[in-house]
C-alpha cells in the first residue's frame, strides 16, 4: 500500500524519494479514496482516504542517507533465507511481503546473514517492475532487521528512493540492518541490489512496536 501512495507522489530534483506515513491500520474490506499530490505544487501531499479519516499520506523527501552495507553474493542470501521464519512463526502469515501463505506474495524470508551481525538478506526475482512492487520488497525486510517478530510491530513511516528499476525474471539481492532503537520505535534501512552489487533502491523505515495479543 505504500508503494501505491507513493507512485502518485510528485517528486523533484531535490526531493527525488517519497516518505509514506501511516497513520491508520488499512481496512481491507472496503475501497478508499486516493487524492494523488499536484504537479508542481510545494509540498504536495497525496492522500488515502476512508471517508474522512486518512489512512496514509506521502510527500517529497530527500534520498535516505546513511552508509550502506557491503553486498552479499546470491549464495549467501539464498543461506540467510535458510534461517527466515516459517509459516508456523510468522505472525501475520498471509503478509504480501513476507508472508509464506500469501498466494501470490512475493515471499521475501530474509534471515540473519553468517558473520555479519546485524545485517539480514534474502533474494527477490521480480514479476514486475512496478514502483508499488518494489516498495513491497524493501518494507518486510526492513522489519525483520528490527526485531520482527520477536518484537511484534508495525510500519509507521517509510521513505525509499527507486533509482533503477529492477530486471523482470532476474534474481536480485534485498539488504537489511537495524539503524538503532528509540522507545517503542525501531528504524531500520533495506536495499534492493542486483547480483553483482549495484544499488538499486534505497529505503528508510520507523517501525511501532505494538502489544501482543492477549
Amino acid at each position: 500500500m505504500s508503494g501505491l501512495v507513493a507512485s502518485h507522489t510528485p517528486v523533484s530534483d531535490d526531493a527525488p524519494a517519497v516518505s509514506v506515513r501511516l497513520h491508520l491500520p488499512p481496512p481491507l474490506d472496503r475501497q478508499l479514496v486516493l487524492e494523488p499530490g499536484a504537479p508542481g505544487a510545494a509540498d504536495a501531499r497525496t492522500m488515502l482516504r476512508d471517508g474522512d479519516d486518512v489512512v496514509a499520506s506521502a510527500v517529497a523527501a530527500p534520498s535516505p542517507a546513511g552508509e550502506v552495507p557491503a553486498p552479499v553474493t546470491l549464495e549467501v542470501a539464498r543461506d540467510a533465507e535458510s534461517r527466515g521464519i516459517t509459516a508456523e512463526q510468522h505472525p501475520f502469515p498471509t503478509c504480501y511481503g513476507c508472508g509464506p501463505l500469501h498466494p501470490d506474495g512475493l515471499r521475501i524470508r530474509s534471515g540473519p546473514v553468517t558473520g555479519r551481525p546485524g545485517l539480514y538478506a534474502a533474494t527477490w526475482t521480480p514479476r514486475e517492475t512496478s514502483p508499488p512492487e518494489v516498495w513491497a520488497a524493501l518494507d518486510c525486510p526492513g522489519g525483520k532487521a528490527a526485531g520482527f517478530p520477536t518484537t511484534l510491530m508495525v510500519l509507521g513511516t517509510m521513505t525509499a528512493q527507486v533509482l533503477v528499476p529492477p530486471a523482470v525474471g532476474v534474481e536480485h539481492v534485498v539488504l537489511s540492518w537495524s539503524r538503532g532503537d528509540e522507545g517503542r520505535k525501531r528504524h531500520a534501512s533495506s536495499v534492493l541490489l542486483t547480483a553483482d552489487g549495484r544499488l538499486l533502491a534505497h529505503a528508510e523505515q520507523t517501525w511501532i512496536a505494538i502489544d501482543r495479543p492477549v
